[in-house]
């Protein structure tokens, strides 16, 4: 998983560039995928916005194929795909890696391929170094030759962490002339040091002689957005200075939920990558090792986590956003006929937080190869569920609630069909639960605390989404939470579980920690409810 930077209320430095456009360096233009005054165009000079996650192939070789046909199916037409140079992990072979390619194209998708075993070189002892990562770009040469149009070669991923970040700026240079010396042509992506996050401004300090090193001018740089990135002037003043100066910059990867470190403003990120048209691509699809970050759980599209729903289905989100590259137009069957619409869907196994929904399948003249159950609210759409059957369950509901839904149906060429017919379903009351919340203070200071709460499922069935409330008694105020979210109306506060925490076991438990200010008093609340039902204090 990325690594996030390990200092906390750290500031962007760095000089800013001269306002001016960057011309296109002479020499031979590379085919394909390429930068022309700044922006990212496809061969056909078509404007393209990447829009689309990270996927860890390396590590889940066995979940690539499907996992790749999930993530088109939400609406990417990127994904950012982790490979190994065979520094630090087994190094994937030019037949995988040509596998990749092909599966990436099956699912019209552009695919950037990454080497991860440089991550936080000089920091990282076990890391990899971007020559070694660029010899083994040139062992690809043959599987990557003709493949351009399709592909972009990211040479290493975050190569350097936040040991002397200035020493970034050469060997990036010499990655990126090693490769064009050797006669690769395609769109080279370039990481930033300090993890990603250039939070020293080394990258943004020295972007133009970087991106002067590259003969054809084919280069964009990538800045990784977390909890580095905590305020919206961090996020526009970043990213505004390298398009002020005519260079082509993407959020080649980034996250939504808080951690330790702080809680990154993906709303302004996404927001402010719209409005400029720069690409961004999420962290991360699936298995991270910690599941914070994953926007589907265990690999499963139907299961997507609360950072799932916000990349794909929010506010500048993926599906709302993302236009499939036009280097596809004509290479399937020439397919432009819709499906028919699905039949209405009607609702069974409802429960307090769950449903799951059937309908008669749609038709098409080629063949229908999925479904989108769409949550419809004041005239507005959440896709919700991805099937490729026709039936699917929705998760994530509140007791004695209404919900109206519709479904859509989808063929290979991404024809849509048109919405059917509503169903509205109300989900039943939240049953008793036996629970208990132990709630203790792990260390005071003047004016703050840390606090922990372990909410028990003494139940023989696991609960399935929850929200616990309490009240302080004394004008604490949580600050940050980890573990879950917390919502505070003066004394009362209602916590809501992280991606990793939705699920506590029968006969299990799980752990929700946090910072708060606090005055002269500390006084523990002695009260919880789960979802409405008393929970004993233990």
């Amino acid at each position: 998983m990325t690594a996030l930077a390990t200092l906390l209320g750290l500031v962007l430095a760095g000089a800013a560039f001269p306002v001016s456009a960057q011309a296109r360096p002479s020499g031979a233009l590379a085919t394909g995928l390429h930068i022309s005054g700044g922006r990212l165009l496809e061969g056909n000079g078509n404007d393209f916005v990447m829009r689309g996650v990270n996927a860890a192939h390396t590590w889940y070789p066995g979940r690539t194929k499907q996992s790749l046909a999930d993530i088109k199916a939400l609406g990417a037409n990127t994904v950012r795909v982790v490979l190994a140079d065979g520094h630090r992990w087994s190094a994937n072979s030019a037949a995988d890696v040509a596998d990749v390619i092909a599966q990436c194209k099956a699912d019209r998708l552009i695919c950037v391929l990454e080497v991860h075993d440089t991550t936080g070189y000089g920091e990282d002892s076990a890391a990899g170094t971007l020559d070694e990562a660029a010899d083994y770009w040139i062992g690809l040469k043959d599987v990557l030759a003709g493949q351009e149009n399709y592909i972009a070669i990211n040479i290493g991923n975050e190569p350097w962490g936040n040991t002397d970040p200035a020493g970034w700026t050469a060997p990036t240079i010499a990655a990126v002339k090693k490769l064009r010396d050797a006669g690769l042509e395609h769109l080279l992506m370039v990481d930033a040091p300090n993890w990603g996050q250039d939070w020293q401004g080394v990258m943004r300090a020295n972007a133009k002689s970087v991106y002067a090193a590259d003969p054809t001018g084919n280069l964009i740089f990538s800045i990784h957005m977390y909890s580095v990135f905590d305020t919206a002037a961090e996020i526009t003043d970043y990213l505004n200075a390298f398009v002020d100066a005519g260079l082509p910059i993407l959020i080649g990867e980034f996250g939504g939920p808080a951690d330790q470190y702080g809680d990154p403003d993906e709303d302004t990120m996404m927001a402010t990558a719209q409005q400029l048209k720069l690409g961004y691509l999420a962290w991360s699809w699936s298995g991270n090792t910690d599941p914070i970050l994953d926007l589907a759980l265990n690999f499963d599209p139907t299961q997507l986590s609360s950072w799932g729903q916000r990349a794909f289905n929010g506010a500048n989100g993926i599906a709302q956003t993302a236009k499939e590259a036009t280097v596809y137009a004509g290479s399937g069957s020439g397919d432009t006929q819709a499906p028919t619409a699905p039949g209405t869907p009607s609702a069974s196994s409802v429960t307090a937080t769950s449903a799951t929904l059937s309908w008669a399948a749609a038709t098409d003249n080629v063949g229908v190869t999925g479904y989108d159950v769409v949550r419809v609210a004041d005239g507005a759409e959440t896709r919700v569920a991805t099937a490729t059957g026709n039936s699917a369950t929705v998760t994530g509901l509140t007791a004695e609630t209404t919900y109206t839904f519709a479904v859509y149906a989808r063929d290979a060429a991404g024809n849509r069909s048109a919405r059917s017919a509503t169903v509205n379903v109300t989900t039943s009351k939240a049953p008793a639960l036996s629970c208990t919340v132990g709630y203790r203070v792990v260390g005071e200071w003047p004016g703050g605390f840390q606090g922990e709460l372990t909410i028990g499922n003494g139940g023989t069935a696991a609960i399935n989404g929850w929200t616990l409330a309490f009240a302080f008694a004394d004008g604490q105020s949580i600050s940050n939470m980890w573990g879950g979210t917390a919502a505070q109306d003066g004394g009362a506060v209602k916590v809501t579980p992280a991606s990793y925490t939705t699920t506590i076991p029968a006969a299990g438990s799980v752990t929700v920690g946090f910072i708060a200010s606090k005055g002269s008093s500390n006084t523990a609340p002695t009260a919880f409810t789960l979802n409405g039902s008393a929970c004993k204090a233990s």
